[in-house]
């Protein structure tokens, strides 16, 4: 029984990736219901986690899967996803860690992350993600830790991502995740980014694929986007497929 449904998922699974019908509405969503600000709009154990849904629970399988030692993310905002992908560890139980980098941890979420149930499993660390001291600094926090998971979502520029990349890509451990956010800008309107730096052209997505052409390492994980449709990370989740 266990197998005939999994045969079935997969098939329908192809089938949804191949809808170029369905890939197109799903991208006219993401933008439409992005000028309302929607991956603003939920929380996790009452922090604000500024994720789509369907990202979250892509991340859920693939956490569980994984069953990481540590998960790196870049990107701290207001600390939902870190609380999230703690209470994950939780429920696998372990010493588990969640590491958490940004150029700026304000104060007001800086106290309502170490104040939370879960914070025990969570390190912050102040400063960019690329510069020199950070990244030893994490080094040093991941130790001889395994699996290890990698999830860039901070800023959004080519280089940026590119050096983070760079920086990071060697502490996954195989058939774990080096997961990029915000892939998706590369689909959006020309117009949808007029106050920052990043846009078409310069972005994740183009940073991902420069990534990709210089290490065999990763491949894209293509079951995720097939299925999700609705994402921030298409092309985004990497599989590491060798140590």
């Amino acid at each position: 029984m266990t197998d005939t449904f999994e045969i079935e998922k997969e098939e329908n699974i192809r089938k949804l990736a191949r809808s170029e019908d369905l890939r197109a509405l799903s991208m006219k969503w993401v933008a439409d219901v992005s000028r309302h600000k929607y991956s603003y709009h939920f929380t996790w154990l009452g922090r604000p986690v500024i994720q789509f849904p369907q990202d979250l629970l892509a991340m859920q399988e693939i956490i569980w899967r994984v069953r990481p030692s540590l998960i790196i993310e870049t990107g701290v905002a207001r600390g939902g996803s870190l609380i999230f992908y703690a209470s994950l560890l939780e429920l696998i139980g372990g010493d588990g860690r969640v590491v958490g980098i940004d150029i700026e941890i304000r104060e007001h979420n800086r106290r309502e992350i170490e104040n939370h149930q879960l914070s025990r499993r969570i390190d912050l660390v102040e400063g960019s993600s690329v510069d020199r001291e950070v990244i030893d600094t994490v080094y040093k926090m991941a130790g001889d830790r395994k699996p290890i998971l990698v999830v860039l979502d901070s800023n959004h520029t080519r280089e940026h991502v590119l050096r983070e990349l760079e920086a990071y890509s060697p502490l996954v451990t195989r058939e774990s995740y080096l997961v990029v956010f915000d892939t998706v800008i590369e689909e959006m309107p020309e117009d949808f980014f007029p106050d920052r730096p990043w846009g078409k052209g310069d972005n994740p997505k183009t940073a991902v694929r420069e990534f990709l052409r210089s290490t065999d390492r990763f491949t894209v994980d293509e079951e995720y986007e097939g299925k999700l449709l609705i994402t921030v990370a298409p092309g985004g989740y990497l599989r590491c497929i060798k140590d």
